[in-house]
């Protein structure tokens, strides 16, 4: 089987700095976000879940050409890549070590369709792909750590497809009567040890809303029997994690 391509890119300057990789975390991060937890075997049978979960649950089909942002190790791309109508996936990420040295690791691990993926070093502010080019541009845990979150899913409808998909994977939704509101850029939530920017469910719907995308939103539980239940009826009360689908509608 062929392997991944990696093609090294010089980013283009961005007024908001480079886009933060979304794989150069603290191993103490959720699976899939760190080097550490996507070399672990314990996490492989999550990562396994989320496209299922895509695809069943949420009836998304996933094909042509993919865009990945902020891919850190890339191991959403890997599994992507394993479906039939999946023609070529992208793997893109601020971090070229990353891409480079850790992702082929993380190929090899999940058995990834290598011979579909390309790694190459992008800023997801500014992404250095002609418009109405990919089928879907996907993410894993990296709105909440935008800058401004409004110009990364802008940069990314661009880049799409009319009919083309975003699909943010494994979001943080802050309940409106959590913590003291400062302000949409400030609200914070204090987990690890770390601030980490997040939001309210309408704050997400305002931002894809302004983007021009069609939003659909979709709570992710993974558990079975007893806990799944309970997750569910405490959904109002904690964190949870969301996928956002976000669709271009129209021709351009």
């Amino acid at each position: 089987m062929a392997e991944s391509k990696y093609i090294d890119k010089k980013l283009p300057h961005s007024r908001y700095g480079p886009g933060r990789s979304a794989g150069g975390g603290d191993p103490k991060d959720p699976p899939g976000t760190g080097v550490a937890d996507s070399l672990a075997p314990p996490g492989k049978e999550e990562l396994h879940q989320f496209v299922p979960f895509l695809t069943k649950k949420c009836g998304l089909e996933f094909r042509g050409r993919i865009l990945e942002i902020g891919a850190g190790t890339a191991w959403f791309s890997a599994e992507i890549s394993k479906l039939p109508k999946v023609v070529e996936v992208v793997a893109t990420d601020v971090s070229s070590q990353l891409l480079r040295e850790h992702a082929p690791k993380i190929f090899k691990l999940l058995k990834a369709h290598e011979g579909k993926i390309t790694r190459t070093p992008a800023d997801f502010y500014r992404l250095d792909f002609q418009s109405n080019h990919f089928d879907f541009v996907v993410c894993s845990a990296l709105l909440h750590h935008g800058v401004n979150v409004l110009e990364v899913l802008r940069e990314s409808r661009r880049v799409l497809k009319p009919c083309g998909q975003f699909v943010a994977i494994r979001e943080p939704v802050r309940r409106r009567t959590g913590l003291k509101r400062r302000s949409k850029a400030k609200a914070t939530l204090i987990t690890a040890g770390a601030r980490t920017p997040f939001y309210t469910l309408a704050e997400y719907r305002d931002f894809f809303e302004r983007a021009g995308l069609e939003l659909a939103v979709k709570r992710m539980n993974f558990s079975r029997g007893l806990r799944y239940y309970f997750k569910q009826v405490v959904k109002g009360l904690t964190p949870a994690q969301y996928t956002f689908i976000g669709m271009k509608r129209g021709k351009e």
